[in-house]
């Protein structure tokens, strides 16, 4: 056994112990869903990270650095510079009703706001988008797993897919908060650590970026839609109402933690941003006529570092799959357990079948995930779907709903509506004729005009939703 893989085992098993140990603080379902609102800072900064830097932000955007070069940066950047419109305005003023009104989820707001209907929709194309990022992160494992053993992708999955499943079920977002700090350590110290080797490998910064095409030292380069600055309208909207992100808000133990948890999880995000992007440049530089931009990244760490570097290194990309799967699987449960169950099929379940269900749910949705990520082709393509899917169905009708008072439920389903029609018809259709035009960007300016529309159709709400002053 290599020592990138012995290393690989070793933190792997360390991780399921911790998340089967934190399983015993899980008692209720306020517990697994929330973290029983009792999350400071720390640990909020520590599981939002982890969530956020997942396989697109290192394996697929050190794929598009190898295609693009620097202005790659923009993937990772775009979340960074939503999550402090998270911080501080979405964020709070959700937090405020989550505390009063007692949400768990972001159907919960949804409902208060526009009534079962928008919930039960929303919470459909949540599972749906969250299947399909959850094989993404999947299949980065498994890539990993391709490089140090020759694995095919099929037991890569297997193997990565069970691990999170394992430590999420046991301990949900309290245990996962605990897990995520020690993976983020990992995960740091292992970028940090590997990219001064990287660059060194090839000389320097500056005979990297000579030996590299003309347009990679360019930060504003843009190849067409989902690439360079124009990943701003594909990421942004997503990372600023991600059913996951606004779940762990709700966990925070105040305000004040969440503002500063998630602001300083903006900032790391902006300054990890370059790590995988400088690794990809590398790559190209060191190891020119890679196929596969899953590959890029493994293939860099195998081959130009120390082996005991590159086995840290490998740990740390493998970590950065399995946090934010559980951050996926999150969403999943939640959305299963609590805006499908208890809200349609059995309202008067008790808190330990909710927690049962919730269980569940995410044991079905790591299946689901591990068979998804045997068919789709690449990192990239597997999260653009669910970026997409959730930034034209959901980003209208949450900032509606907190910005504007007179909007009803028939605004939010217009939205709803208009967005996927536009981004279906884009993607599929005009934008062969246009390749400039941006699907996801089409989708939202969709539903905000429907949107706007429909405000007048508006029916009669409850006093106490009309008048809340969080809204």
């Amino acid at each position: 056994m290599s020592i990138h893989l012995a290393f690989l085992v070793v933190y792997s098993v360390g991780v399921v112990a911790l998340g089967l140990w934190t399983s015993r603080l899980v008692r209720t379902s306020d517990d697994f869903f929330v973290a029983g609102r009792s999350l400071g800072p720390g640990l909020l900064l520590a599981s939002m990270l982890a969530a956020n830097i997942g396989s697109g932000a290192t394996v697929g955007v050190a794929g598009l650095a190898y295609r693009d070069g620097l202005s790659a940066w923009w993937w990772s950047g775009s979340a960074g510079l939503a999550s402090l419109v998270l911080a501080f305005w979405v964020g709070p003023r959700l937090w405020t009703l989550a505390h009063r009104h007692g949400f768990f989820t972001t159907g919960d707001f949804l409902e208060f706001r526009y009534g079962a209907g928008v919930r039960g929709l929303i919470t459909g194309l949540i599972l749906l988008g969250s299947l399909a990022i959850l094989a993404g992160q999947i299949i980065a494992g498994a890539a990993i797993l391709n490089v140090l053993t020759g694995a095919p992708r099929w037991v890569g999955s297997l193997i990565g897919g069970s691990i999170m499943t394992v430590y999420f079920a046991a301990g949900g977002l309290l245990g996962t908060a605990m897990v995520n700090t020690l993976q983020l350590a990992v995960m740091l110290a292992g970028f940090l650590l590997a990219l001064p080797f990287a660059i060194g490998s090839v000389g320097g910064l500056d005979p990297m970026f000579a030996a590299a095409p003309a347009h990679f030292a360019d930060f504003g380069f843009s190849s067409g839609s989902g690439s360079g600055w124009t990943l701003l309208f594909l990421i942004g909207p997503a990372f600023i109402v991600s059913p996951g992100l606004i779940q762990k808000s709700y966990g925070a133990a105040s305000t004040g933690a969440l503002r500063a948890g998630v602001a300083m999880n903006a900032v790391a995000l902006m300054l990890f941003a370059f790590l995988p992007v400088l690794l990809g440049i590398a790559a190209r530089v060191a190891v020119p006529g890679i196929d596969d931009p899953n590959l890029v990244l493994p293939t860099l760490l195998r081959e130009r570092l120390p082996a005991w570097l590159g086995a840290l290194a490998m740990a740390a990309v493998f970590s950065t799959e399995v946090d934010t799967c559980d951050a996926i699987l999150f969403m999943i449960s939640t959305s299963a357990s609590k805006d499908l169950y208890k809200r349609h099929m059995n309202p008067a379940a008790t808190d330990a079948e909710l927690l049962r269900v919730a269980r569940l749910a995410a044991v079905a949705g790591g299946t689901l995930g591990v068979l998804l990520s045997i068919y789709l082709a690449t990192v990239i393509g597997a999260l653009t779907i669910f970026y997409s899917l959730l930034g034209v169905s959901l980003f209208v009708p949450v900032i509606g709903g907190l910005a504007v008072r007179r909007a009803g439920s028939s605004a939010a389903i217009a939205a709803i509506a208009a967005g996927m029609a536009a981004l279906l018809a884009v993607r599929f259709g005009a934008g062969a004729a246009y390749p400039w035009l941006d699907p996801t960007l089409a989708g939202l300016v969709a539903a905000a005009a429907a949107f706007a529309a429909a405000i007048p159709t508006r029916r009669p709400q409850a006093r106490s939703r009309k008048e809340d002053p969080a809204i």
